[in-house]
């Protein structure tokens, strides 16, 4: 019987070598991941390294009220929160000051000017379809244009004719002119400059109709017919006039003909292509609200060879106002087969359609990149605010107080390891070796993690972040006097080290376990019902605790199984910690089992 309880013990105590080299392989995997990807410091906040601060005021929408209220302020903030969060930004802060303002801080180290873009367009986002575009030429005959419009002196770009072709006014149309410049209907996000191709809509049933981004057959054959009338009619004088006259390369053009826009009536608005030329458009009215989009995604094309596109998902009433315009508008002529994405007064994108799409659900397609596809996605599918903003302010963060407040969160960051580190040699001695290397693994795998985590969803640390990683030092360090403790207990009892440390471990695993999983459940929900940086300190907190069980189960366990081999351990050294004496026990005996002393002689005088 007492052979197999040998085994059992022994079993317990497994190879703690191999679980050794196991978490050491992986720290260092960590740490050359870390180098490998160029990112070797955690990626700091807003309030640790400075970053932009927007400010936006709401106003009413035309012909509405009592549009600023409470629960259409806090819409706003969810909605744009998560724009900005779908940029892959991470500690942005998005929240209300007052009754009808709106601040976003964005930490630096991202793209603050994309950033920017996606949240200043805080207007309805609306699908119009295109009466007649044309290449904006400034109004000094192109001292300041772009590049692209050194051909339009072939063509007057004040023809507001509707329908009427770009045919050599447009860098962009030049290789579409034999094609009926059906094939160049360029689109842009105002964060990026997407590659000047054919973009089309379809049904996302079927293959792509022009997926190299040429024109199709179909559109050429109608390039000299005559094009129907628009459906929403033709524009007005005034508006062909105002939009003969219209110069988008100007900035305060721009911003002055989105004042007082109504989704209901025609009108002029501005839309930039690939290589940053302006397009101006007439616009008819409003066929389908952003708001009756329900979902946009960017998504790859792995079977067809359209490469990355836009899919969308329209609402029950949004599909039969998508399906009755895209009806009107397949067949058509460039440009008025084309529907203009109109966000905050301004075209992101205008792709054509061949036919109508009345299934609920379409895609944009032709020459994305995966950023232009993603920005574009993530207007159409955050684009419908319930109030319209203004950008009343923005202003630069400095990080010098980041700075100062940084260096004080890591001296008390020193300071509370080294007073943890005094009490550990003072009270355990000897076993503050393996406390303060488990501490050593447990800071490194925290740095890397949070490093690494940087880059990949863009975490960035801010000030109650490094405060939950100093509040982490004291769980770490109580899971360790959990189980020396435990150890010491048994010594108590009269064992020895080695059988000391196997079984004082069961029971400290348990309450690790559940201590653990208290201080993980609290940061759980503190990171589900708060909101910006509080945030940052219940991730921290959440993530150094699961590491706490990590590192005393895969490297305290195995090297005190391995130190309790050790002669200056084992044999209860006065300095190890584990001194019996000091523990106030007597020793126990090392042999179980010895033979007899033989009796002294009997003095036959005593006899």
């Amino acid at each position: 019987m007492a052979a197999p309880k040998k085994g059992r013990r022994q079993g317990t105590q497994g190879k703690p070598g191999r679980t050794l080299v196991f978490i050491l392989i992986a720290l260092v995997a960590l740490t050359g991941g870390m180098f490998l990807s160029g990112h070797t410091t955690p990626r700091l906040g807003i309030d640790l390294a400075g970053g932009t601060s927007i400010t936006l005021q709401a106003k009413n929408e035309p012909g509405q009220k009592n549009a600023i209220n409470e629960t259409n302020m806090n819409t706003a903030v969810d909605i744009i929160n998560k724009r900005v969060n779908g940029l892959g930004v991470s500690e942005a802060e998005v929240q209300t000051q007052g009754s009808e303002n709106i601040i976003v801080n964005i930490p630096k180290g991202t793209n603050a000017k994309q950033a920017r873009a996606q949240v200043g367009t805080t207007a309805q986002l609306f699908f119009r379809p295109v009466i007649a575009r044309q290449p904006s030429v400034p109004v000094d005959g192109g001292k300041k244009g772009d590049k692209g419009d050194k051909d339009k002196k072939d063509k007057p770009s004040s023809s507001p004719t509707p329908g009427a072709s770009d045919k050599g006014t447009d860098k962009d149309g030049d290789k579409g002119d034999k094609s009926g410049d059906k094939s160049k209907d360029e689109s842009a996000s105002p964060s990026s400059t997407p590659t000047t191709q054919g973009r089309s809509v379809t049904d996302g049933l079927k293959d792509e109709p022009t997926p190299s981004g040429k024109s199709s057959d179909k559109p050429q054959d109608k390039k000299d017919e005559t094009p129907k009338p628009d459906p929403t009619g033709a524009p007005s004088a005034q508006l062909q006039e105002q939009f003969a006259k219209l110069d988008c390369t100007d900035p305060k053009v721009r911003t002055k003909i989105k004042e007082g826009i109504k989704p209901t009536d025609p009108v002029v608005a501005c839309g930039k292509d690939s290589d940053d030329n302006w397009n101006k458009f007439i616009l008819g009215p409003s066929e389908v609200s952003g708001k009756e989009v329900d979902d946009a995604k960017a998504v790859f094309d792995t079977q067809g060879a359209a490469g990355w596109k836009v899919t969308m998902d329209f609402s029950k009433t949004g599909a039969k106002q998508f399906g009755d315009i895209t009806g009107k508008l397949a067949g058509k002529q460039s440009p008025q087969n084309e529907f203009g994405i109109v966000m905050d007064g301004e075209v992101v994108s205008w792709p054509f359609v061949q036919q109508a799409l009345t299934g609920g659900q379409a895609e944009i397609s032709g020459s994305f990149d995966q950023d232009e596809a993603k920005d574009l996605a993530n207007i159409l599918s955050y684009g419908a605010l319930p109030l319209t903003f203004k950008e009343q302010s923005v202003t630069t963060v400095s990080a010098a107080l980041g700075g100062e407040q940084l260096r004080a969160g890591l001296i008390a960051g020193a300071i509370g390891l080294a007073l943890v580190i005094i009490y550990l040699v003072a009270y355990y001695r000897g076993l503050a070796l393996i406390a303060i290397a488990s501490l050593g693994v447990s800071a490194a795998l925290t740095y890397t993690i949070m490093t690494l985590l940087g880059p990949t969803i863009k975490f960035a640390l801010n000030l109650p972040a490094v405060c939950g990683a100093i509040v982490a030092i004291g769980i770490t360090a109580d899971s360790f006097i959990v189980y020396f403790e435990r150890i010491r207990d048994e010594i108590r009892e009269g064992r020895t080290l080695r059988p000391a440390v196997e079984r004082a471990w069961p029971r400290a695993r348990r309450t690790i376990l559940v201590s653990d999983f208290v201080s993980f459940l609290a940061a759980a929900v503190l990171f589900v019902v708060t909101v910006g940086k509080v945030q940052g300190f219940a991730f921290t907190l959440g993530l150094t605790t699961l590491l706490d069980v990590v590192v005393v189960f895969f490297f305290t366990k195995p090297l005190m199984t391995i130190m309790a081999r050790k002669k200056f351990f084992a044999s209860g050294h006065k300095w190890s910690g584990l001194d019996p004496k000091r523990l106030g026990v007597t020793p126990p005996l090392r042999r179980s089992r010895r033979t007899s002393a033989p009796a002294a002689p009997v003095d036959p005088k005593e006899a």
